[in-house]
């Protein structure tokens, strides 16, 4: 059934709404027209594509639970977080993150994802890295995707620290570990 640009940008917009993380691909199977025709609706309706979707769903879900830093310091996306737990956040390496001469990201944006989440994981208003044993495993290259994994391994109320691991992989290849001891004022 044909209907008309109307009709079909309405239904997209209310289709959007119920499932933010619907595909263009799968919008226009569902509307019986071309992807172009799905971007081209997106762009009159002012809806951003599906990854800028996500990340907005994302940090509404996680703004409210993450307490030690405002969202947009954390380094990466925040796609799962369990406080005083775990923590799980993306990195796509990109232009800026890499050097020039050889596309090889620079260590200090690795390091920056994994202490960010090892900051964020934890449920205190305030956290600080109080030391940290890091070790590069291999070189991130251009265009890689990041995926930090942060786990609390103790909190220590005595003396205001959380002891956090952080592991990063790209393709399921260990590229990064390390150990933070954080330091939280314990106002929980």
């Amino acid at each position: 059934m044909k209907r008309s640009k109307k009709e079909r940008q309405q239904l997209l917009n209310l289709t959007i709404k119920e499932n933010p993380f619907i595909t263009d691909e799968d919008l226009a199977e569902k509307f019986q027209v071309s992807v172009q025709t799905i971007r081209l609706d997106r762009l009159e309706l002012s809806i951003p594509e599906l990854r800028e979707r996500i990340k907005t769903v994302a940090e509404k879900r996680f703004e409210d639970e993450v307490r030690s830093l405002p969202l947009e310091e954390v380094i990466g996306e925040i796609i799962d977080i369990e406080l005083d737990s775990s923590a799980i956040s993306i990195l796509d390496v990109k232009q800026e993150h890499v050097f020039k001469r050889n596309n090889i990201a620079r260590g200090h944006h690795v390091f920056a994802q994994a202490n960010s989440l090892a900051v964020a994981v934890i449920n205190d208003e305030l956290a600080l890295t109080a030391k940290a044993n890091i070790q590069f495993k291999r070189s991130v290259k251009l265009h890689e995707r990041v995926i930090a994994k942060a786990r609390v391994i103790k909190i220590d109320e005595v003396v205001d620290r959380t002891f956090v691991e952080v592991t990063s992989f790209v393709n399921n290849e260990l590229v990064f570990t390390g150990e933070f001891e954080m330091y939280r004022s314990n106002n929980r």
